[in-house]
């Protein structure tokens, strides 16, 4: 399968069309005068595999040079240079095997719920890593120390902000489960979410979906880790290998062992946990609450905020593309006398929470959030690009008959 033919649907960036204002995002945006090119589906030969997925993660120069020069984002005038999630999520597209690959995948990668979803995603696994390897430092001191009643506040405090991130991805993972907002299309039962299931449909589309997720994480994580992320599928055998300590803090309050009919996501115990739950923090993103606390107001801008301006509030998301990028906390500088340890990453330091009252209100707010605009150029051109080499596959076989 050869991608050296042009893209002749990509032109020039700002080719064939106009300006005009948006009243909602408050700017120009440019509007082609093209027709519109239709999207055609094209269903691959086989099913979609399952199962052990690869990835390409050597690219050569030649790939790394056909991915920048066709397929990476454009800048827009005014545009800061900075990595963002949809850079990441192009390159886990650009090197996922075709067999995985699908228009509704690829339609599904650039919701704004899904974007909301993989921030908090991405937040929420690179700060269980930082108190991770806290828990373990603090395992190994404690060896030779007193254990305090100070040392359950720090705790306590890491267990509820772990418990706080993990409801912002759980209450998005079950928007995707019930078939709400932007995810109707992409219902088990279809989008009349009628009697019967498309199980096999459904299975193979969120297991690839799941296989995608984890991609992006570690390449958002600096391809590091790949080995915690993976194995916290509630199948393996890591919580035997914590302590009583690490168990509380890392898993939280929440997680039952229910089977059979009872089995329920870690992430749905996460939402309808018995703990105390701002009720603000279920509508973060989505909706416009009275007011936001310090906490909120940090999280927002993590996951429904301008990734442009998240260096305003001295944030991360982790988000780093390159293969020579090394993982929070993971690089030693050397010199003649000293040995230190260097982050690349500042420490995410949550804002504690705020003492004030949280009851349910006499109403809820029902202003929402203003609509994200999702990258359809991003879009259209990794589906005319699954288009070609969806032909291609099939001219060969066609060649391979005959």
């Amino acid at each position: 399968m050869s991608e050296d033919d042009e893209e002749g649907f990509f032109g020039g960036l700002y080719e064939d069309g106009h300006w005009v204002w948006d009243e909602v995002t408050a700017a120009l945006i440019f509007v082609s005068d093209r027709p519109p090119v239709p999207v055609q589906t094209k269903k691959a030969t086989t099913k979609v595999a399952t199962g052990v997925i690869v990835f390409r993660d050597d690219l050569d120069l030649i790939e790394q040079f056909r991915y920048r020069r066709r397929y990476q984002r454009k800048l827009e005038p005014g545009q800061l240079d900075v990595i963002t999630l949809q850079d990441v999520i192009d390159l886990a597209i650009y090197t996922a095997p075709v067999q995985i690959l699908s228009p509704i995948l690829i339609n599904m990668l650039h919701l704004p719920t899904m974007e909301r979803f993989l921030r908090a995603l991405i937040l929420c696994s690179a700060y269980y890593l930082q108190v991770s390897d806290e828990m373990t430092f603090r395992t190994l001191d404690l060896e030779a120390k007193v254990r305090t009643p100070y040392s359950e506040i720090v705790e306590y405090e890491f267990q509820e902000n772990l418990s706080d991130l993990r409801i912002l991805v759980g209450k998005e993972y079950c928007v995707m489960l019930i078939g709400g907002a932007d995810t109707k299309n992409y219902h088990h039962m279809g989008p009349a979410k009628k009697r019967k299931s498309l199980s096999d449909k459904d299975a193979r589309l969120f297991e690839t979906l799941l296989r995608m997720c984890v991609q992006i994480v570690w390449l958002a994580l600096g391809r590091k880790s790949f080995h915690l992320v993976v194995e916290h599928t509630m199948k393996t055998g890591y919580i035997t290998k914590m302590t009583p300590e690490e168990r509380a803090v890392l898993l939280g309050c929440c997680v039952k062992n229910y089977k059979k009919l009872n089995s329920r996501s870690p992430l749905s115990n996460e939402v309808f946990c018995f703990r105390e739950i701002d009720y603000r923090m279920m509508g973060l993103g989505v909706v416009q609450p009275h007011e936001k606390t310090r906490r909120q107001q940090y999280l927002w801008h993590l996951i429904a905020g301008k990734e442009e301006n998240l260096a305003k509030i001295d944030a991360t998301l982790d988000v780093k593309s390159k293969a020579t990028v090394s993982s929070r906390g993971n690089t030693i500088d050397t010199t003649k006398s000293t040995i230190t340890k260097t982050e690349l990453y500042p420490p995410i330091i949550i804002p504690t929470k705020s003492s004030r009252d949280t009851g349910i209100p006499l109403y809820f707010p029902d202003e929402t959030e203003p609509p994200r605009r999702i990258n359809n150029v991003q879009r259209l051109r990794w589906q005319n690009r699954l288009m070609k080499l969806l032909e291609s596959s099939k001219t060969s076989v066609r060649k391979e008959v005959f």
